[in-house]
């Protein structure tokens, strides 16, 4: 059974009346950080990536849907607070997606607000009056307006922006600035007293804030002098928006002062210093390029039959449109095809324990419970030499390691995401900083600047795990040997077959995905898709590679690295007597036979894991929130102990607990 509501309609309405132009506003809160910006990083963007993400000290409030800020200079009379994009129910509530950083104010609180609309080519606004509003799962809001008592009438306001007017803005605690207050700003090197440019925009990128700042014409850079007239019309470049970049913001002089690093304002300014002509081609290029990738895309979707995907392109505004778009492009359609391939396929994998069984003795090892000691202050023999052995082979850079960071509570996109939480504390992912601080459960602070180390997680907590690292100066890994990767996930997809005799992908909303990540078998998709990563590691001399989890307080055992490499294995495991499922063990893989697996990797197996989960889809010209009372839809996951496959038992070793 499920039960549906009403949250979409394509009907719009229209009525005339004067419109005054609205632009958004955020606002920005200032912190100390603990050290001072580090860049290194950005080595590991994705090539084409503007976005540089250091430490942060103003935690951006932007919303979700808008990552770029208006920068018209107009004085509008009224403020965008939220966007209807559909009805719930049918009693008159509508659906928003908010665009402020006070929702419960504007959403929730009864009394007067406009509604701006599009009509005969014109934008209209009218006043109403909101009665009631709540927060609603999916990050939007149920709000109820007066004398809009039917589905039929809320359907009317669909396609509305939600307004208040300008002077109705919340004050803001010292060390917060509005974003259209930081919009075009002077801004002055410290040091000297050189005004060097002006604020023309400001991007989240999540971790951090960017403003994007116009140098004046005359500044030098790079040895050159821009000559492109008066005034700030020189090249663009990104400040981070942080306190020892930034100190000093004087919103009355419309001013701020800031102490960049050395070789700052020089980066990314190449590209901007090409003509307007040429960056207008390579626009082109890219759009281009990415039209491209959509059309493939799209058509790899239609061939599995999932075009349903396509009909959020005819609702919404332009940046929803954009991320459908960039949902499709993202997709792994390769996988998606494996996954929907093997439901209803019974696994030819070999229960794991009936693998470690059939290793051979020699490759086994068992320890005691607590690895550092048998009870009498002595490591037993020959887990001692096999211990040493590891340390050494970690300390001379033969061990790469893998984390996977999990989310706390198994949701992604809540708080526990993150490694600070909004007030700047390291709380909300204690199991890593306590990994990291923890000689004796990681690699020694002296051997960590050898160590290769990859995290992969989900967007959010990456993106903390970037600042994070940032912030403590690595924990003394080399920042050129951390790479930070995004895990691999499916969408979800109807556990009932379609009309079309398919299972259908599942949408969170007509723009979005319904998406969880497929498991610690991502790991080597990941790298299969990181075309010069494996590379990189042969490079730097890394031999194994070892993957393992933070949802575990176990001891770290570097003698799972010496027993494989004197067994000569191509796949080592660690077996914790308190397992629960084999995602709670770690593996070792040898260099040659993971790029073996990488080269396979259109041969995982996966398993449709039946679970419950509210989505949307269109019915006619509606869109249907979808509440289900039993299990209605496939969660994909593939283990990474589907290597197992792959290598004859006497290439496996295990290390048991005692």
């Amino acid at each position: 059974m499920k039960s549906t509501s009403v949250i979409c309609s394509s009907n719009s309405f229209s009525r005339s009346i004067d419109l005054f132009d609205a632009h958004q506003f955020t606002y920005f809160r200032r912190k100390k950080s603990n050290s001072s910006p580090n860049f290194a990083f950005t080595r590991k963007l994705p090539p084409l990536s503007l976005h540089i993400s250091p430490p942060s000290d103003f935690i951006c409030r932007s919303t979700d849907a808008l990552e770029l800020v208006q920068t018209s200079s107009s004085s509008s009379e009224f403020v965008e607070t939220g966007y209807i994009f559909g009805v719930h129910g049918f009693q008159g509530e509508v659906r928003v997606k908010a665009n402020t950083d006070f929702p419960e104010l504007r959403f929730s609180k009864p009394g007067t607000r406009w509604l701006k609309q599009q009509a005969s080519g014109s934008e209209t606004i009218q006043e109403i009056e909101l009665v009631d509003g709540r927060g609603h799962p999916g990050q939007s809001w149920l709000v109820k307006f007066n004398n809009i008592n039917s589905a039929e009438e809320a359907r009317k306001l669909v396609g509305s922006t939600i307004l208040v007017r300008h002077d109705d803005k919340p004050d803001l605690e010292e060390g917060e600035f509005y974003t259209h207050d930081l919009i075009g700003m002077k801004v002055i090197l410290k040091e000297s007293g050189e005004p060097i440019g002006t604020v023309v925009n400001i991007f989240n990128s999540g971790a951090s804030d960017l403003l994007h700042v116009q140098l004046s014409s005359s500044r030098k850079i790079l040895d050159q002098t821009e000559k492109t007239g008066e005034g700030d019309s020189g090249p663009l470049v990104w400040v981070p928006f942080v306190k020892e970049t930034v100190p000093t913001v004087d919103v009355e002089k419309r001013e701020m002062l800031i102490t960049p690093p050395k070789g700052l304002l020089e980066l990314n300014i190449r590209s901007d210093m090409r003509s307007k002509k040429e960056r207008r081609e390579l626009e082109w290029k890219e759009r281009k390029k990415f039209q491209r990738r959509l059309i493939a895309a799209k058509k790899k979707l239609c061939e599995m039959e999932q075009q349903h995907v396509f009909h959020g392109f005819r609702y919404g505004e332009k940046d929803q449109r954009s991320s459908l778009a960039n949902e499709i492009v993202t997709v792994n359609s390769k996988l998606l095809r494996q996954a929907l391939e093997n439901i209803g396929i019974l696994s030819t994998r070999l229960d794991l324990h009936q693998i470690l069984a059939a290793v051979p003795r020699l490759n086994r090892l068992k320890v005691p419970d607590n690895p550092s000691s048998n009870g009498t202050g002595v490591l037993p023999d020959p887990y001692c030499t096999l211990q040493r052995a590891g340390c050494e082979m970690i300390s001379n850079g033969k061990v790469a390691i893998v984390l996977i960071l999990e989310d706390i509570e198994g949701t992604e996109g809540t708080s526990n995401n993150n490694l600070v939480d909004s007030e700047g504390n390291e709380s909300a992912n204690p199991l890593l900083k306590a990994l990291l601080d923890d000689n004796s459960r990681f690699p020694k602070i002296e051997d960590r600047s050898a160590v290769p180390l990859l995290l992969v997680g989900s967007t959010g907590s990456i993106s903390s795990c970037q600042e994070f690292f940032s912030d403590h100066d690595y924990f003394a890994f080399d920042p050129q040997k951390v790479w930070f990767l995004e895990e691999e996930k499916l969408p979800l997809v109807s556990s009932s077959v379609a009309e079309e005799g398919k299972h259908k992908i599942l949408m969170k909303s007509p723009w979005e995905f319904l998406q969880k990540p497929i498991g610690s078998a991502g790991v080597i998709s990941l790298l299969s898709s990181q075309d010069s990563l494996l590379d990189e590691l042969g490079e730097l001399g890394v031999e194994y590679v070892q993957v393992r989890k933070i949802n575990q307080e176990h001891e770290s055992n570097h003698a799972l690295a010496g027993l494989v490499d004197s067994c000569k294995a191509k796949v080592g495991l660690r077996v914790f007597k308190d397992m629960t499922s084999e995602e709670n063990l770690d593996v070792m893989l040898s260099m040659g036979f993971l790029r073996k697996l990488v080269k396979q990797v259109n041969k995982l197996q996966f398993e449709g894991v039946e679970s419950s989960n509210s989505y949307v889809e269109k019915v006619e010209k509606d869109w249907v929130d979808v509440a289900p009372t039993a299990p209605n839809s496939y969660e994909f996951r593939s283990s990474i102990y589907w290597c197992l496959d792959a290598a004859t038992k006497n290439k496996i070793c295990v290390l048991y607990p005692s």
